[in-house]
């Protein structure tokens, strides 16, 4: 599509170089036709003869062709002058017709049709559409007056046929049609260089169209995406406040269901031993309260939407081991654990989530399950952390998820992990969560 452009855009430049070439073998043929017949009439003497016919003293002949071809050379510099200054531009076209007219005048008004080129010119300099008007009907003007039968009436002017009696019938016959096949020709060139600038114009028009629809579908286009965006911002938003609060509340129902789990029970431990043994309750008692504390910690640190304290402190194994001994002094739970796997090196959303399906575990066990006895086991296949915890519990006919359970699920999800619950002589939990590899050092 560009190289079809730059061809139409090539086209009228070379009809124009085609019209100026034109032009030229023109005059020069009305110069050779005028300049013989002078040095004819001159040679034989006949010259008399040919002054009784005109009306004016002839110019030399030798001059005609000399100063004819200075002019057009000079017209052809200005032809090509190029320049962006408007009142440059009216100038050189003020120039142009100047010495447009000097040539029709040593021609004697037998050819007019150089002001064509002068149109054409105009047509193709003049950006300013009503400039170029003004400068069209002024060529206009001039063509009109620049007729023979206008100034011949008036003005003594030798017209063409006079030169041409120099020259037998046969001849003159030739020059006359060759005369009018090359003004035709160049009023041909110059409408044909017209539909061309035309056609030009019309194709930059719809080009300019086409790039307004392009540009008014782009911007539609546009407008339709930022209101996706706008939409999909405000969803992102919403998911994350979503995805927020769920996290917040999973992370309150794991510290707070852990922490009061181990208050409730030792608390129950206290009033059974408040009789027998004041001592053995007190200390319960002092055990309950660092619970407590520990529990308000993690509380904080969740609202402010950060890890569990234990992790924040110290490494998962050994965060995981102190859970396990608080709940053990709190609420007089055995609590058994191994672990064949290293826990070091995990990020810290795969540390988290290991600590919390613990601590949640531990809390269904004796909340739900009234277990006393719960074992709990940690092992590393492959790229596969496999957590697993029996307890002695009551158990359940049918396992229903509740919060804890669920959320343990959602977390699981997020690590591309699964979960797997069921009965057997007490309740059994199966969690594996894949490690990303190179984060884990085995």
């Amino acid at each position: 599509m560009r190289e079809k452009d730059m061809n139409d855009n090539q086209a009228p430049k070379m009809v124009f170089l085609g019209m100026l070439n034109l032009n030229f073998i023109i005059i020069l043929y009305m110069t050779i036709i005028i300049t013989v017949s002078l040095f004819g009439y001159a040679q034989e003497s006949t010259a008399l003869t040919f002054l009784q016919q005109v009306r004016s003293m002839p110019i030399v002949p030798w001059k005609i062709p000399v100063v004819v071809l200075l002019l057009f050379g000079s017209l052809f510099l200005f032809l090509f002058i190029q320049t962006e200054n408007n009142l440059l531009v009216f100038v050189k076209i003020g120039m142009e017709i100047v010495v447009s007219l000097s040539i029709i005048y040593l021609l004697n008004f037998s050819y007019t049709g150089i002001l064509f080129l002068i149109l054409a010119d105009i047509t193709r300099r003049l950006p300013n559409m009503k400039g170029k008007f003004t400068a069209i009907g002024i060529i206009c003007a001039v063509y009109l007056l620049t007729d023979y039968n206008l100034f011949s009436g008036r003005y003594h002017i030798t017209s063409l046929d006079t030169y041409l009696v120099y020259y037998r019938s046969d001849v003159r016959s030739i020059m006359l049609a060759l005369r009018n096949i090359l003004n035709s020709l160049n009023m041909l060139v110059f409408i044909i260089y017209t539909i061309l600038l035309m056609r030009i114009q019309m194709s930059e028009k719809e080009r300019i169209l086409q790039l307004n629809e392009k540009l008014n579908h782009a911007n539609e286009e546009l407008q339709q995406a930022n209101r996706r965006m706008e939409d999909y911002s405000r969803e992102s938003i919403k998911n994350a406040e979503t995805k927020e609060r769920n996290r917040l509340a999973r992370e309150i129902h794991d510290t707070l269901g852990h922490t009061l789990t181990g208050i409730i029970t030792g608390l129950d431990a206290c009033i059974t031993l408040i009789d027998m043994a004041p001592e053995a309750v007190k200390e319960q008692l002092k055990v309950i309260a660092d619970v407590a504390r520990n529990g308000m910690t993690d509380v904080r640190r969740s609202v402010k939407a950060l890890r569990p304290d234990a992790l924040e402190k110290m490494e998962l194994e050994k965060a995981l081991v102190q859970m396990m001994e608080e709940m053990k002094r709190a609420s007089n739970v055995e609590i058994e654990y191994c672990c064949t796997a290293s826990l070091t090196h995990f990020n810290k959303d795969e540390e988290e989530i290991i600590y919390r399906i613990v601590q949640e575990s531990i809390t269904n066990a004796i909340r739900h399950g009234k277990a006393s006895r719960i074992l709990i086991a940690i092992s590393m296949e492959y790229n596969i952390i496999n957590i697993w915890v029996k307890d002695n519990g009551i158990g359940c006919a049918h396992i229903e998820k509740g919060f804890g359970l669920h959320h343990m699920e959602e977390r699981l999800g997020m690590l591309h992990g699964s979960l797997n619950c069921f009965v057997d002589n007490g309740f059994v939990l199966e969690a594996s969560i894949p490690i990303r590899w190179g984060e884990e050092i085995n």
